[in-house]
């Protein structure tokens, strides 16, 4: 026994050693993409090129790359993990510097040929704030400000003024601010305008500073830094979509414009699933109420509820919320076949997403919306036909669990919204029960462990879904004149006469209670 525990502990520190060398090593391969990038911009910022000059520049560029990584990898360690966006923010910077240079080169050839001078006020016309917009746009407002302070120093190397970086990182940020709630493409010519009225106060106080406001340098300078807005806004608006396609990122732009419902999947959504449509848009309504409380992105997660049952359009008989009358598709089936006919609206999801270019974001939710989850019902009808007892894998959905927190709000919001609908009279408490009881059995399964999902927003996502469908469900007066149960029941005992009639059999006494002939 002593010796097997032993051997255990060996085998244990084995595996953590293994662990920790399989880190370092995907952590110095990290370092090293990001002292490449480092080169890169230290050959960017050359004025003259010499070996000394290269060494010097790779010094502070990578020193100063090394800081951009370990601010990420502190407080944005998902960017980590996704080599795509390291290499995306990279790009970045390299693309801001080398943009900053040639459009430096273009405006001194152009104020050479219109013959004002100095040649020099062409640095106040660089569009080193697209940089920042761009990341603000692609990644968040945090990472855009650590961008901001590493390129604004990066300019410093090459323009030749000691007080540029102010006038850079002033200018960067405020791009930053101006787009933080960027609702359409249109915003980004609004940054812009921000970013050259900014800029101009900016140079306005460099010039006075530096006694340079009543010579022939201010007119020239106030020029460029005027239009520089403009040249933000245009480089933006250029590469914003071209990085979105080659990247597979997803902006707000582009998710405000998927909210739009009249978009053709939705349409035939509507139209071949009509239940699954309504159910798609009350789902959304739930996760946009909870998703700022618990700091994930409102947008992506009502344009992920409003396409997550998007597979279902294949087969939408075969579910119960479009299902017309009281006869099921699935009482001709085995449990077994039926379990697969519903599993199979997510992978056709994701296959109508990919046919539609739906963003990766979404297509990622869907595919995980119902985790590994148990279909119970059925389950527990193959348990009951007496044909030996079922394996549970075959009654699971094949998943992966959520892995982030966005689709883990969409997987309780879809359950706890079905669920809802078997509730005969919906009170608030029984609403509350039913969401407490559906989120516990939901995280008791172990579909939560993969996300980051804390007990603290599970309590908020109870709370906020309680109170929506509170809201949703809500009761209302009788009207008077209009006795709608009575012509249900009158309807019913037609129905029913009708069927005896039809079968031959005798019709129910004319004097019974209407809750017996309905029975």
């Amino acid at each position: 026994m002593k010796d097997l525990r032993n051997g255990q502990r060996r085998e244990s520190r084995k595996i953590n050693s293994g662990g920790r060398e399989g880190f370092d090593r995907t952590h110095a391969a990290r370092l090293a993409f990001v002292l490449l990038f480092g080169l890169a911009a230290a050959l960017i910022v050359q004025e003259r090129f010499g070996l000394r000059h290269i060494i010097g520049g790779f010094l502070i560029t990578g020193l100063l790359f090394i800081v951009f990584y370990r601010d990420i990898y502190r407080y944005k360690p998902d960017y980590i993990k996704k080599h795509r966006m390291l290499l995306l923010l990279g790009l970045l910077v390299v693309l801001t510097l080398l943009l900053g240079r040639g459009i430096q080169y273009f405006f001194e050839n152009f104020t050479i040929g219109l013959g004002l001078f100095p040649t020099g006020t062409a640095i106040y016309g660089m569009p080193i704030a697209a940089g920042a917009i761009l990341v603000t746009l692609i990644f968040d407002f945090h990472t855009a400000i650590i961008f901001s302070f590493i390129v604004s120093l990066l300019t410093g190397l090459w323009v030749g003024e000691s007080i540029y970086p102010i006038y850079a990182f002033v200018g960067s940020l405020v791009g930053a601010f101006s787009v933080i709630r960027c609702k359409k493409r249109t915003d980004i010519l609004k940054g812009g305008l921000y970013v050259s009225a900014i800029n101009v106060f900016t140079l306005l106080g460099i010039l006075l500073f530096t006694g340079r406001l009543t010579g022939g340098y201010a007119p020239t300078a106030l020029l460029y830094a005027a239009a520089s807005g403009v040249v933000v806004s245009a480089v933006v608006s250029l590469l914003l979509p071209a990085i979105e396609y080659v990247f597979k990122v997803t902006t707000d732009i582009t998710l405000l414009e998927l909210l739009d419902l009249n978009q053709p999947i939705m349409k035939r959504l509507m139209i071949t699933a009509p239940g699954s449509y309504h159910h798609s848009i009350i789902v959304g309504n739930l996760v946009e109420a909870v998703a700022e409380d618990i700091g994930v992105n409102p947008l992506l997660a009502r344009v992920a509820a409003y396409f997550h049952d998007i597979g279902k359009m294949k087969m939408p008989e075969y579910f119960v919320e479009n299902q017309k009358g009281t006869v099921s598709k699935h009482d001709k089936l085995t449990p077994h076949m039926s379990s697969m006919i519903l599993t199979a609206h997510v992978k056709e999801g994701v296959e109508i997403a990919r046919e539609n270019s739906l963003p990766e974001a979404v297509i990622d939710i869907i595919q995980q919306h119902h985790g590994t989850c148990l279909m119970t019902y059925f389950y527990q009808k193959a348990r009951e036909s007496g044909n030996g007892e079922p394996l549970e894998e075959d009654y699971r959905y094949h998943g992966p669990k959520p892995q982030s927190r966005v689709a883990a709000l969409v997987m309780l919001a879809d359950a706890v919204e079905a669920a809802s609908r078997v509730l005969k009279d919906p009170t608030p408490a029984r609403i509350e029960s039913l969401v407490d009881k559906v989120v516990n059995h939901i995280f008791l399964d172990g579909q939560l462990d993969e996300c980051e999902l804390t007990l603290k927003d599970i309590s908020i996502i109870k709370k906020k879904f309680t109170y929506i469908l509170t809201g949703i469900l809500h009761r209302r007066i009788d009207y008077p004149g209009f006795e709608f149960e009575e012509e249900k029941v009158k309807e019913t005992d037609e129905g029913s006469r009708k069927k005896h009639a039809a079968e031959g059999k005798a019709r129910p006494e004319e004097g019974a209670p209407a809750a017996e002939q309905a029975r």
